[in-house]
Order: C-alpha cells, then structure tokens, then sequence
C-alpha cells in the first residue's frame, strides 16, 4: 500500500479527537512530502538536527514532534520552531526549553516522559517526580514553557495484558496529575503495533511511524 493508502487506513480506525503524529525519522523529505499531499502535518522526529533540516527544506504549516531523547545542548536548534517537545524528564531540562524558548519570543509546549515501562533502557519520570515538578515554585517561575500533557513509552513485549497495565497506568497518572495542573490534556502513548490497544486505555495521541512508512533502513 502506498503512504496514502496507509494514513487513510489508520485514520479510518482512529477516533477523530485522537492526534495521529506520523514518525517520520530516518526518512527522506519524498516520503514526507507524500503524506503532507495526503493531508497530514503532524510529523514526530527523534534527532533534532534531522529534524531541524526537515524543516528548513519542507513546506512552514508542518507541526513537528519532537519525540525522541533530548540532549539539553541540542534545545537551540528547534527552539525557533518545534511545536510540542514529548520526551521532558527532568527539570533540568524543561528549565533550558524555557531559557531557549525566550530567546526565540515563544512558548514551547512540552509533556512530561513517565516511565511506565519495565525496561531499564526507557527514559522517564516517576509520578512523584511529576508531582514534585508541577508542584514546585522553580517550576511557576518558568514563562516560556507550557506543560500540556504526559507521554509514556510501553514495554516492548508482545503481552497485550501487560502493555495495556503500563497505558492504564499512564492514563491514572495523567488524571492524578490534572488538578495539580489544568493545561493537561495530552496522552501521548501508543505506537505502530499498539496505538489501539492504548486508544482504548484513553491515548488522545499516538506515534505511528513503520505503518505508515514503512519498515525503516537504519
């Protein structure tokens, strides 16, 4: 199937108030480019230089995702143009979003990465953290950042049960966290092999790369 043929496949089963962000890293501007043709503009990229020169080179009512780990040195690269930051673990960083975003006259929406899988290798927040973050007086002081929801990265397995504990998990945290918070309004969890799966645990954003694209050339 064609990339057009793909998104209108996955937006058929998605309910309209969910945000498809089609995973565009590693793939070249055509590809991009075809979806844009087909009516997408939210694209996700995991390296900010990539994305950065995706940017310069495709058309300017694209909305870029940056989902991928963010090294606080790289934050100046997209700070002129990124539409919302997915991967925020640490205040640390949130703190140079903020100083990068008022260079640049804007503010920077972000969500705060929890980690709700088992594996080491994912980044992210406690919900304590969260809670500390949201809660602290540093944090009211920051002026050009806005944190608009959570994202959560499943354990990589093939038992549905337990990938649908970990959203569970991750849509309670969100609800904890909305008093404390009310920008909230993003859940971005869920992937190409489980975007239903967390649709139906209460995903209002999902991250959909290899079906829409295809599998990836590394």
């Amino acid at each position: 199937m064609s990339i057009k043929q793909n998104l209108q496949d996955i937006k058929s089963k998605i309910p309209e108030q969910v945000t498809l962000v089609a995973v565009s890293k590693t793939k070249p501007n055509s590809d991009i480019l075809e979806a844009y043709h087909a009516g997408q503009r939210v694209f996700g990229e995991n390296k900010i230089q990539e994305m950065a020169e995706k940017h310069e080179a495709l058309p300017k009512d694209i909305s870029w995702h940056m989902i991928g780990h963010v090294q606080r040195n790289k934050v100046k690269y997209m700070a002129s143009f990124v539409s919302l930051i997915h991967g925020v673990d640490s205040f640390k960083l949130l703190k140079e979003i903020n100083k990068q975003a008022k260079k640049e006259s804007r503010v920077i929406d972000c969500l705060l990465q929890i980690k709700i899988a088992e594996e080491d290798s994912k980044f992210g927040m406690t919900k304590a953290d969260a809670i500390n973050l949201l809660e602290s007086e540093v944090f009211k002081e920051l002026q050009n950042v806005c944190i608009t929801g959570v994202m959560g990265m499943a354990t990589f397995t093939d038992d549905e049960n337990q990938v649908s504990a970990e959203f569970n998990k991750l849509k309670t945290i969100f609800d904890d966290l909305k008093p404390l918070h009310h920008n909230l309004k993003i859940i971005s969890m869920g992937m190409s092999g489980d975007y239903e799966l967390a649709i139906n645990n209460g995903s209002n954003m999902i991250r959909v790369g290899s079906s829409i694209f295809g599998e990836r050339n590394y």
